[in-house]
């Protein structure tokens, strides 16, 4: 069945964050899920930052957590994996300072 032109490949695109096998971020690859990984968080950046955030672009967070040892890291739980892959979509690439923009993915382990 043709896909009536909504379908392209970006695999080979400047853009594609995933396209060199080996690099690291090829290997931070996880399946969707109910858990975003958010990552490049600047140190003057909070919580209620991201989750207002999120929430003002529809998404209500259930649960919050900052990396122990690494602040520029969070994990943000949302309700479902269909919520999580529109937030990812959405929300990676979110200007959150002059020349900091949040990185989303999916995450390996919940909160």
């Amino acid at each position: 069945q043709p896909d009536a032109g909504l379908t392209r490949d970006y695999s080979q695109s400047s853009l594609h964050r995933f396209k060199k096998p080996g690099s690291k971020n090829y290997l931070n690859i996880y399946p969707p899920s109910s858990t975003l990984h958010l990552s490049n968080i600047p140190p003057n950046i909070t919580e209620e930052f991201l989750t207002n955030a999120f929430e003002q672009h529809g998404y209500i967070p259930k649960g919050f957590k900052f990396f122990p040892k690494d602040h520029k890291m969070a994990l943000l739980q949302l309700n479902d994996v269909e919520t999580a892959i529109n937030a990812l979509i959405e929300m990676h690439n979110f200007k959150l300072a002059e020349n900091a923009h949040l990185r989303v993915s999916f995450s390996k382990s919940g909160i």
